[in-house]
Formats: C-alpha cells, structure tokens, sequence
C-alpha cells in the first residue's frame, strides 16, 4: 500500500514539527549529524524559529515530507549555498523516518528531487557529506548519482571518524536514476 505524502518547504511557523523531527532524527542515527541530540534540546525557541525559515530562505531550502494521511513529518532534507567558488549548493540535514525508508516508500526520492529542483536555480553539482560508516545513506546517495569526489574531514564529533564528499551533476536526467 503506497501511502500519499506531501513534500513542502518549511516556513517559520513550522518550528514545532521542525523540532520534534529534529530531535527524532538525532535519536535515530546520531551518526550521520553534526550536532548532538543535547545540543539540540538546549536551542531556545528562536534558534528553531530561525531553522524553521530556512525553507523561506533565499540562499538556503528546508523541505519536508508529511504523510497526508496523518499529518505526521515523516522526513525532511535541507539545501545551502556553499562557499564563494563552490560548483553548487550543499544537501545537508537528510532524515527518513524508519517506517518510512526504503525506494518502495519514495520518501527519500521525493525529498531530493525537491531539492535538486531547488539546487538547480544555484548552481551546476549537488554535494553532500557523508559519515564513511553510514552505509544505508551512501548506497541511496550512489542509486541518485552522486559519486565520491575523493574529499573527506573529520567528523565534527568523532575526529578520528571521516565525513567523506559526493556530488552529482545536476544536468544529469535524474529520471535515468532512480
């Protein structure tokens, strides 16, 4: 049974639901964030106002995936402008609820086209950051197209521990990749 989502940008009212989803994102797979689930409970309110806007933002996008039939945020992905002399815009922020996951679900797949519609306006490549142990997120990263460019950093939380670089042309047809 394929359930109906929407996938909207998120707005500053939505700060409550950017949140709970945040945190949730945090519990479930620590690994793949740059911040910690305590960090995260400390935000004051216009610290999640401020997140919430990204999706009104000119230079940044925050999208998420609502299951139509329950209103529950099931997912979300977020999109900024990289440094002066970058190719293209960062995916950052990717989370799929675990009830949620897999290609059957399109979930993951609705949520980055939406930001590649996005990136597209800004840039030639669509780059993102990848904890090296997160298999689950490579292997959908690497079924989109992007590759690994052969950069990597430190994890900000575990330094001995790699976030390695992928990209992906977005002229690319990304129907030829799903």
């Amino acid at each position: 049974m394929t359930r109906h989502i929407i996938v909207r940008s998120t707005s500053e009212t939505d700060w409550q639901s950017v949140r709970r989803l945040r945190l949730e994102m945090l519990a479930d797979t620590p690994l793949a964030y740059g911040e910690t689930i305590e960090t995260a409970l400390a935000r004051t309110e216009t610290e999640w106002r401020a997140r919430a806007a990204r999706g009104d933002g000119p230079d940044t996008a925050a999208v998420t995936a609502i299951d139509a039939g329950t209103g529950r945020w099931i997912g979300t992905m977020g999109g900024f402008l990289g440094d002066v002399g970058s190719t293209g815009p960062l995916l950052v922020g990717v989370y799929v609820a675990p009830d949620s996951r897999g290609r059957a679900s399109g979930v993951a797949d609705a949520l980055l086209d939406a930001i590649e519609d996005w990136a597209t306006e800004h840039g030639s490549t669509l780059s993102l950051h990848v904890h090296e142990d997160n298999a689950r997120a490579i292997a959908f990263y690497e079924r989109r197209g992007f590759t690994f460019t052969g950069r990597s950093a430190p994890y900000d939380l575990a330094p001995s521990r790699l976030e390695r670089e992928m990209r992906r042309d977005l002229a690319a047809s990304h129907s030829r990749l799903r």
